[in-house]
């Protein structure tokens, strides 16, 4: 009797140790699975970068529609990066430079807006890159010495690298070159060069998972065509500015071919190439059928139509004016996407009709 109660009392507790160890296993199963996003790029991402390092004052009304408060995000709310973390169940990501209570457990933000691929901005991707490399050895020296919440080696290496930028060093190669297709075209080498490299550094710190947007219909902003003089054989079929939406084709084509061929370079690698342009200019085409408004006028700006947008009263500056119904409006400032627009890009994005090759974002983890 005494000897069957023992046996029974040494099953139950190796019973309790192999279920303790299962759930254990399990739940740092489940906690090395969770999504991590590490990006970097332009003011289409920055969560506050630009307003962390170097003070740029971004508030009211940028932020009006979802934060009311001003964040450091050019837009009247979410930006599609924003909406990506939502999907992913994730909080917003921090800004890398962001020195007041930032939350790195999930990811990192090197975006700052006006930022460049090639090295012509404080924070182009080159310093990015630079920085993702600081914070990353940082991180392991930490929490080698106790913290808990940073992401450690494991993590960088399960994460999800994004980038998304070249729109400006585009728009600064038009001005210099008063809008000659040519001579843009010869200086999109070097930016997909940029691109090259880092993804080139990130795989060789450990990266693996990379998520690359292409550029927009830059040729559809506001601004652009508010600020360059035209006529009507400078547009294409919709009104928007040929010779820009023509830049952005061509680099997009590079980037494009690029990423292919750094498909094939790591073979131990996954790199998709997502069609933003694509899905921006369908907006703009067919705005009606969506239920926007005026896809060419600014929403925050000066002067009315046809474009709402004036250098002396941009948003957020004396004189400026919003438009009655932001829900409907696809360009907020005359160049950053309302947050309505970002959530239409994001549903296509997760439609996984433009994505190559076409795995969904969830299915990194």
């Amino acid at each position: 009797m005494d000897h069957t109660v023992s046996s029974l009392r040494c099953f139950s507790l190796i019973l309790c140790l192999s279920l303790l160890i299962c759930c254990n296993s399990e739940e740092s199963s489940k906690s090395s699975k969770k999504p991590i996003l590490i990006n970097f790029g332009d003011s289409n991402s920055d969560t506050g970068g630009v307003l962390a390092g170097v003070g740029l004052p971004i508030g009211l009304p940028h932020g009006i529609t979802f934060f009311h408060r001003g964040t450091g995000r050019l837009g009247d709310g979410r930006l599609i990066i924003d909406f990506l973390c939502e999907h992913l169940k994730m909080t917003y990501l921090s800004p890398y430079l962001d020195s007041l209570s930032p939350n790195f457990k999930r990811g990192v933000n090197f975006a700052v807006s006006g930022a460049t691929a090639l090295p012509v901005f404080s924070f182009p991707l080159a310093v990015q890159i630079r920085q993702f490399i600081r914070f990353k050895n940082r991180c392991q020296e930490l929490i080698t010495s106790g913290r808990r919440d940073l992401i450690d080696d494991k993590g960088f290496k399960n994460a999800l690298y994004m980038i998304d930028i070249g729109q400006n060093d585009l728009l600064l190669a038009l001005y210099d070159s008063n809008l000659t297709y040519t001579s843009v075209v010869e200086k999109i080498p070097p930016m997909l060069l940029e691109i090259q490299k880092a993804i080139q550094t990130v795989h060789l710190y450990g990266g693996r998972k990379f998520w690359v947007h292409n550029t927009g219909p830059l040729g559809c902003a506001p601004k652009e065509l508010a600020i360059n003089p035209h006529n009507d054989s400078d547009l294409d079929p919709i009104g928007c500015f040929r010779v820009h939406n023509d830049v952005a084709k061509a680099f997009n084509k590079g980037l494009f071919s690029l990423i292919k061929e750094m498909r094939s370079q790591f073979k131990d690698a996954t790199l998709v190439y997502v069609d933003i342009y694509s899905i921006k200019y369908k907006l703009s085409q067919d705005f009606k059928r969506y239920g926007f408004v005026d896809p060419l006028m600014a929403c925050c700006g000066y002067g009315g139509k046809p474009n709402n947008y004036d250098r002396k009263a941009t948003c957020g500056q004396p004189g400026s004016t919003i438009c009655r119904d932001v829900t409907k409006a696809i360009v907020w400032d005359g160049v950053h996407y309302t947050e309505a627009a970002n959530r239409f890009v994001v549903d296509a994005v997760l439609s996984n009709r433009y994505s190559y090759p076409k795995i969904p974002i969830g299915r990194f983890w």
